[in-house]
């Protein structure tokens, strides 16, 4: 499992904006990199796989998010802001509706190489920031920022489950059959191939009222993954009229997914 959130802390850039990693950081990104790339080869979506090709990500040394934040920008205008391991969910909204996407910057340790329970660069950047080269799901992540700052904080756990179903856990349905968006599953060796290939693994239609239903553990693989049909769907979906949706789920109630026995743990 992972460190404590007080021992990993994000690195702050020079006057520049640079920020530098050591040898070993840049060996730890480069073996991390090295192993998903493979992995993930017939696992994520065309998209994922597009949109890591635009960011030009390396496996030499960590990737500075000044370069990030310019290939975003030329495709969709998104950009990459440094913020610390954890930040109020206030301020991640806030973030997000600003076409940015927050980004800490400390890489794990060795000792943590297989799983980590914060957010760290290489989840970040390689996870998440493929998907922000396509439009729609760039304006998706965007306007769910904005709807999240807009209601009253009583729908603010709904719409974070959304986000943990879509944007974290997320699986699409393509021609070549389901494939992966989700930042939690592209960044995981683990349940990248078990979210794909296991046949424990339960994928259910993407559907907002059984999702707003729907507990879920970061500590365990998901019992239950939602398959969109496309990234037109979920802007379309966030710029709905979803209070009325989060109110009928809270009446009908909690789903409680039971986790499978081999997903007790996260490795």
């Amino acid at each position: 499992m992972g460190h404590l959130g007080s021992v990993y802390e994000s690195k702050i850039p020079d006057s520049e904006g640079f920020y530098h990693y050591s040898s070993e950081e840049d060996k730890v990104w480069g073996d991390l990199i090295n192993r998903q790339n493979k992995i993930l080869e017939n696992r994520a979506c065309d998209e994922f796989i597009k949109g890591r090709d635009i960011l030009g990500l390396s496996s030499s040394q960590v990737p500075q998010l000044l370069d990030i934040s310019e290939r975003l920008r030329e495709a969709t205008g998104f950009a990459v802001q440094s913020v610390p391991a954890v930040i109020p969910p206030k301020d991640f909204f806030k973030i997000l509706a600003n076409r940015r996407f927050p980004a800490a910057t400390f890489i794990r340790l060795r000792e943590d190489f297989d799983y980590i329970k914060e957010p760290d660069v290489f989840h970040e950047i390689y996870g998440h920031c493929p998907m922000l080269t396509n439009a729609s799901f760039a304006d998706y992540v965007q306007e769910y920022g904005k709807l999240a700052l807009s209601v009253d904080k009583k729908y603010i756990w709904s719409l974070q489950r959304l986000f943990w179903f879509t944007v974290e856990f997320g699986l699409i349905q393509t021609p070549k059959g389901e494939r992966l968006y989700g930042a939690g599953l592209a960044s995981s060796s683990g349940e990248a191939v078990y979210c794909t290939d296991s046949l424990e693994a339960t994928k259910l239609t993407f559907d907002p009222l059984t999702i707003f239903r729907t507990n879920y553990r970061i500590d365990i693989y998901q019992p239950i993954y939602y398959v969109i049909n496309s990234f037109e769907q979920l802007f379309d979906t966030i710029t709905s009229d979803l209070l009325p949706i989060i109110e009928e789920a809270k009446a009908l109630g909690n789903i409680n997914p039971a986790p499978v026995a081999s997903s007790v743990e996260k490795n």
